[in-house]
């Protein structure tokens, strides 16, 4: 194989999806798996295959697609503002069973102007910042708030509540969702969905009582973050960037050929960009475009020019949005490359 190169074991995706599935089925939460990991149209339908409801798309360009390959149920987690966006949406939304998340007026506001002529609502959950620091309504108070809104606008359909939560604070962000939708349900407002998110807090399922459905992306591969975290193992990461070494200007010192292009470079607090399977105890210190450099300082594993090595992503969702197309390794050993079809979808 020419190198750099994605590489994912199917034997490991499928067994990580069954995981995923078993774990919310034990709960009593349906999943609704987040396709920016694997950005492929056929692993969403493995995971529809076995047993979510629907996906997850963060852009519109990504809803296109998967909805273009069969896709039919899909909640768009992204305040959407901008005229094309919205006639894009509203396109989208006479074609499949859709969904969208906002955390203001305004966005409310230009959605309900643009569906209010359409021949069906859209569909809209209040999305709640329930400690993480992105976006979302600051208090269960202002979710309930913005609920009424909602309600009351032509063209739009509330739907219930939507979070990202802290992963460190399962127990405080079921607090908060349950306050909220207390709120709502005394007012006489609908709530029938409310969806939380996450990989790393696959293992508080059960904490998270409100919770209707459960979005997690990033398991179907697994990345370091996730290892170092203690959500997973090597073992569970199924998608690895083959690289080769092509220089050893020092006997400390080697220089592959997966640079920020194919590595990315996202720290996520860890030392280093990337975890070498060959060599656990080596650094990827350093990475220009093309080039990744590798101390050796702490190993005694000497690589040679040509050797072929195995590199865990930090962060593999943005990694598989850096290639046009990955290599598939099924049970039986047969390698397939197919097309990452939703990568580079910033709209």
């Amino acid at each position: 194989m020419e190198t750099p190169r994605l590489v994912v074991d199917m034997d490991v995706v499928d067994r990580n999806i069954a995981r995923f599935q078993a774990l919310a089925e034990k709960v009593g939460v349906k999943t609704r798996p987040h396709i920016k990991t694997h950005k492929l149209p056929f692993l969403a339908h493995r995971q529809i295959a076995a047993g979510a409801i629907g996906i997850t798309c963060q852009k519109i360009g990504e809803a296109e697609v998967m909805a273009d390959a069969g896709l039919d149920d899909i909640l768009i987690t992204y305040n959407i503002l901008g005229q094309e966006k919205l006639d894009r949406l509203a396109a989208l939304a006479r074609r499949i069973r859709l969904s969208v998340t906002c955390d203001n007026a305004p966005v409310a506001q230009a959605l309900s102007e643009r569906f209010s002529g359409e021949d069906k609502p859209l569909r809209v959950l209040i999305e709640c910042d329930t400690g993480a620091g992105r976006c979302g309504v600051q208090s269960p108070v202002e979710a309930h708030d913005l609920a009424r809104t909602i309600a009351h606008l032509p063209g739009l359909t509330l739907e219930g509540l939507m979070t990202y939560p802290p992963m460190a604070a399962s127990a405080d962000a079921e607090i908060w969702l349950a306050q909220a939708r207390r709120l709502l349900t005394e007012s006489g407002l609908s709530c029938p969905v409310v969806s939380n998110g996450g990989t790393p807090n696959l293992g508080d399922l059960g904490l998270f009582k409100t919770a209707t459905e459960h979005r997690a992306g990033t398991y179907i591969y697994n990345d370091r973050s996730l290892v170092t975290g203690g959500h997973c193992t090597v073992a569970d990461c199924a998608a690895v960037v083959h690289a080769t070494v092509i220089s050893r200007p020092t006997d400390r010192r080697a220089i592959i050929d997966a640079g920020s292009k194919a590595l990315s470079s996202d720290l996520l607090g860890l030392k280093g960009f990337g975890l070498i399977r060959e060599a656990p105890d080596a650094d990827i210190v350093g990475l220009s475009e093309e080039h990744g450099t590798i101390d050796l300082t702490n190993t005694s594993w000497r690589p040679r020019v040509g050797d072929i090595i195995t590199i865990i992503p930090n962060h593999v969702c943005v990694v598989s949005n850096l290639f046009d197309a990955i290599t598939l390794r099924h049970p039986d050993g047969r390698l397939e490359e197919v097309r990452v079809s939703a990568r580079g979808k910033v709209a």
